[in-house]
């Protein structure tokens, strides 16, 4: 009670800090940089809704300038030698794998209290975040810090979250809303500056290393669940561990990398892996083909394919039900 308490006043604090995106753009104080940003995300919001079909509502109508990089920092958990999430239970929305904080010192002591119990963590800032329809969601200007295409994505993928959330299956949102904020950012770019759009075909390079990742990663997570699986206990050993886990940024490094077409992913190789950060590749990366081929499947429709994926919204296993879905599909298009 006492976490979502704090959360609950830092909510209110940001909502009580906004201020309507036109009086945002009349500022003088606010450099035309930051405007045109602005400008762009209600372009980027408005497309959204009457293009995409995406569920209308009054988020990103205002602004708030926090006068911090991040709005939020997340603190994310799994076991040593098991790729499982380490959950929370929240009021609505059920079960998440991770725990958001305004405040950057309450992220790490929770942090620390979870490495005491010989978890793997991570921490990490966040520019933006959706409370699904809750509240309007404001533009922040942690949000401005992003190019034009990911603002636009972010735009797109919280709305994604606003039209369609499945309680207790955070990763299958994600996925969703990280297919859609892909798709609906190329379309936003096509519709804006043509087919031969440099912009669009920077983001066509970059949906294509997506795809490629999405498919390298979902493989290697599963053969690590597996070598987890299988591996004695009289054989874990941390060392042992981390060499696994470098097999995996160095098979990149040697056969993923040199096809990417963008150095979207080129830190990869460097950064440090546990198991609770490669856990937010499963969030928001694994099985992306899924998606892919629903979507093909439906002519590329946009708004019809959210519109079939709302009839998983009560489904007990979202994951299963978009596979049976294809599957039915495929057999009766």
């Amino acid at each position: 009670m006492g976490y979502l308490m704090k959360s609950g006043v830092g909510q209110m604090k940001l909502l009580g800090s906004r201020v309507p995106l036109d009086e945002a753009l009349k500022d003088p104080q606010l450099d035309e940089l930051k405007k045109n940003k602005l400008r762009l995300a209600q372009e980027a919001r408005l497309f959204a809704e009457q293009s995409l079909h995406l569920t209308a509502t009054k988020n990103y109508t205002s602004y708030v300038e926090l006068g911090r990089p991040y709005v939020t920092y997340v603190v994310s958990a799994a076991p040593r030698w098991e790729l499982k999430h380490y959950q929370w239970s929240y009021p609505f929305m059920g079960k998440m794998p991770y725990k958001g904080f305004f405040n950057e010192s309450d992220a790490q002591e929770l942090e620390s209290e979870l490495q005491e119990e010989d978890l793997d963590t991570y921490l990490r800032g966040v520019s933006a975040y959706s409370t699904l329809g809750w509240f309007n969601d404001p533009i922040l200007s942690s949000m401005l810090r992003y190019d034009d295409y990911t603002l636009v994505n972010t735009i797109i993928h919280e709305t994604v979250h606003a039209t369609l959330y499945i309680k207790n299956s955070a990763d299958f949102n994600e996925r969703l809303a990280t297919f859609l904020g892909n798709k609906g950012a190329e379309q936003f770019y096509l519709k804006r500056e043509g087919p031969e759009s440099p912009t669009l075909k920077e983001i066509q390079k970059e949906n294509a290393d997506s795809k490629t990742f999405s498919k390298f990663i979902t493989a290697e997570l599963k053969e690590l669940e597996l070598w987890y699986k299988n591996l004695p206990a009289s054989q874990r050993d941390e060392a042992r561990r981390q060499k696994r886990i470098h097999e995996i940024q160095d098979k990149f490094a040697k056969n993923i990398q040199p096809q990417l077409l963008t150095d979207h992913y080129a830190k990869f190789p460097e950064l440090k892996l546990n198991n609770a950060r490669l856990l937010v590749y499963k969030t928001y990366m694994q099985d992306l083909s899924d998606f892919e081929t629903l979507y093909e499947l439906l002519d590329s429709n946009y708004a019809r394919f959210i519109e079939t994926c709302k009839s998983l919204e009560k489904s007990k296993d979202p994951n299963q039900g978009l596979k049976d879905l294809i599957g039915s599909l495929s057999k009766h298009p």
